[in-house]
Formats: structure tokens, sequence, C-alpha cells
């Protein structure tokens, strides 16, 4: 009976193959001559494979005066029991003429974690992974690193290509990292990462969407210059990182980061070029610039920061001028009147603090004045008035005196 997909049959037998070479890996280990494996934690047996049965037996630890406590020999097999790291060692055992009849190295460690994995596309092309183990074995340890395609379509499971499937390329150089080549950017995969020493295996399984790992390596060929006749601009280029593959359809966008050396608070910009004018430097301070890179379309995360490259604005003729006149101008007056003090300092006559301070003086005072001027005119204001209504009294005492003398002396009476 024939698979109504023809790729089904050798997918399955990958897996099976893939499958039991991991299942495989503990018996090898375990079989390596002279040396067993145990768990720590658990009662670990060590047989003594040359003597023979019923014959008594003695056993032996290298380099230690006594086995370890609570041990036993029972059927001519040392019993350890709840081994622990300590227990690890090379044991013997011997006949009853004091013969070495077998010796064997203990190994004692843990069962393998689920390892930690983190994966990070440098490019559009390839992706790769690093893991690190999540538990402290102290036994030999490998891994298996393979990877599918998923949401395959209808044509691509027909024909079941070798780039659907395949292993997660381990390089000896790097450890702890795989490296899966020709995998494309609009598509998911599934990783898996196993981990392997002689008492098991424990794996991870993890899904990837390189838009959501893409990740460009940093711009290269920073260069910063002053710009001449220019006291607050910095020009500064960069080039894409090697890794990036120079495509129309997949280009980056970046963002520059500067500030003056004795600054600690960065400046952003972001640009799409490969070089950008600073206009608002410092002039005469020396400035660090870094540069970051990120996918254009804004998929995955920016680059770590590029090397530094530092540069210093060209100075304002104008101020340099003024700087010049003031120092020979105090140089000259130390020059004709020398400071008794061990330490002379030219006095600055045109500070700013000093013209503030004065400006204020005279603002005060001149309030005081006014403040004064004001009192005294109220006063003789005050005064004024008073005198007038004294002088109006007598007067309409006179107008009333002469209305009176008018009249008959029967109106009067």
């Amino acid at each position: 009976m024939h698979s109504p997909i023809p790729g089904l049959g050798r997918v399955m037998v990958f897996l099976a193959a893939a499958l039991a070479s991991a299942s495989l890996a503990v018996p090898e280990d375990r079989e390596e001559e002279g040396v067993q494996y145990g768990q720590v934690g658990t009662d670990v047996t060590l047989s003594c494979a040359g003597a023979h049965t019923g014959s008594p037996v003695q056993w032996r630890r290298a380099g230690a005066a006594a086995l370890p406590e609570g041990s036993a020999v029972w059927q001519g097999a040392l019993v350890l029991p709840h081994a622990s790291l300590a227990t690890a060692g090379t044991y013997s055992c011997h006949g009853e003429d004091g013969g070495l009849l077998h010796a064997v190295s203990l190994q004692l460690g843990y069962l393998p974690g689920v390892p930690f994995v983190s994966c990070r596309a440098s490019d559009y092309e390839n992706f790769s992974c690093s893991w690190t183990s999540s538990v402290e074995t102290f036994l030999p340890t490998r891994y298996i690193t393979t990877y599918r395609k998923k949401s395959l379509t209808g044509e691509e499971k027909r024909r079941n290509k070798n780039g659907h499937m395949g292993p997660c390329l381990q390089d000896p150089s790097r450890p702890g990292t795989c490296t899966v080549h020709g995998s494309e950017f609009w598509s998911s995969y599934r990783l898996n990462i196993t981990e392997v020493n002689p008492l098991g295996s424990s794996f991870r399984l993890l899904d990837i969407t390189m838009q959501a790992i893409i990740k460009p390596d940093p711009p290269e060929g920073l260069v910063v210059e002053p710009i001449p006749l220019a006291p607050r601009r910095l020009h500064v280029s960069w080039k894409y990182p090697s890794s990036w593959p120079k495509e129309p359809h997949f280009q980056l966008r970046f963002r520059l980061q500067y500030r003056p050396v004795i600054h600690r608070s960065w400046s952003v910009v972001e640009t799409v070029n490969l070089s950008e004018v600073i206009t608002d430097a410092f002039a005469g301070l020396e400035h660090v610039v870094q540069v970051s890179a990120k996918d254009f379309l804004d998929a995955g995360n920016w680059s770590e920061w590029s090397a530094e490259a530092r540069a210093t604005p060209v100075r304002d003729p104008a101020t340099v001028a003024s700087e010049e006149t003031t120092t020979d101008t105090s140089l000259e007056s130390l020059a004709e009147e020398p400071s008794q003090a061990p330490n002379p300092e030219p006095i600055n006559h045109s500070d700013p603090l000093e013209k503030t301070a004065v400006l204020v003086s005279l603002g005060i005072f001149a309030f005081f004045v006014l403040a004064a001027v004001l009192v005294i005119t109220i006063l003789i204001w005050l005064r004024v008035r008073k005198h007038g209504k004294d002088k109006t009294k007598p007067h309409n005492f006179l107008v009333a005196a002469t209305h009176l003398k008018a009249l008959p002396k029967a109106q009067i009476l």
C-alpha cells in the first residue's frame, strides 16, 4: 500500500533515525571500558567482573584507606547507598590472594535539564542558535541539534525537499552554537536542541520566526571628522555590516548616538543614509560617536552599538581670537604687577556675576529713593490740604456776620 504523501515515508525514517541515535547514546557511553556512571542520590552497584560465583572478594578504593561509609559487599558486588559526588573514584576488587580481579572508574552526576536556547539571525539567509545547560551534570555531555520548516505548502510537502528538515550544523570552534543555512526570511522553523549524557537526555523545542529574531551585526567603518569653518558640526559616515547581503529588497536603517566625552547623556538621531552631519556639537570639545542598525521595515531588533569613534569640532575663529586677546592682556597685567600670592590668578573684571550684582544693587537703591520721594510728596499734599481747610473756615464766618447785619432788627429779634 502506497502512502498518500510520497515524502512522508522518508520523513518518518529520518525521525526514527534521529531518535534512535539519541537513544543509543546512553548504552554507548555505559559501555565505555573501565568506566561506570551513576546518578547522585541513588544506590550504585559495582560488579566484580573477574570474580568466580560464590568466591569471596575484597573491594578497595584508590587513594583511600577505607570504603565510603555505609557501603557493603553483596554476592561479590559493592553496593554504595545514596551515592554523592564525593563517592566518585576508582574502585577495584581483589581475590583471596590479593590479586586484582577488576577495576572500575565511577563517575557520578545528574540527569540533563532542559537547555536554555536563544536564536538570532544576523541576515535574512541564515540564523544561529546558542544554548546553555540548565543543570550542571558533572558528566560528559553532547547535543543533538535539528530543525524543520513549519507550515509547508502542498507542493513542498509533495516534494519534501531536503531543506525543509535537517541538522542545525554545529561548529567545533564555537561550542554551544549551531547554524541553519539557506533559511527563508518569511518562514517559521521549529528547532530541537537535545542534551544527552550517560544517564539520559532532555530536549527543548523552540519555534522561530525569522522576522522576530533578525538582529544585524553592528555597522562597520565608522568615521567622524570635523567640518572646516563649522564650529558646531561633525561629519559621520559608516558602512553596512559585511554579514548583511547587499540586496535592494532588504535595507537597513541606522541610529546614531553622540555626546561630548565629559558628558554622560547621549543625543540620538535616526537616519536611512550612510552618513550624517551633527549640527549641535560643542565647539572645541571631543565627542564620542556610535551607530547601530536595524531592518528597514522594523523587523527584529537593533544591532549592538558599533565601536566608538571620536573627533573634536573646530573652534569658532572669533572665540579663539577673543580668548587669545584676553590671555595676552592677562599676561601683560601679571608681568607689570606681579602678585605676592603663592598661586596668583588674574581678576576678570567682566565677570557676568559681578555685573549682575551691581545691577541688582542699583535697582534696590533706586527703589528706596523712589519710595522716599513718594512718601515726602504724600506728606506735603496732606499738609497743603489741611492748610486750605483752615483758611476756608473764617471766610464763612464773615459771610454769616455780614448777612446778619443786613437784616432788620425785627427779624433779628
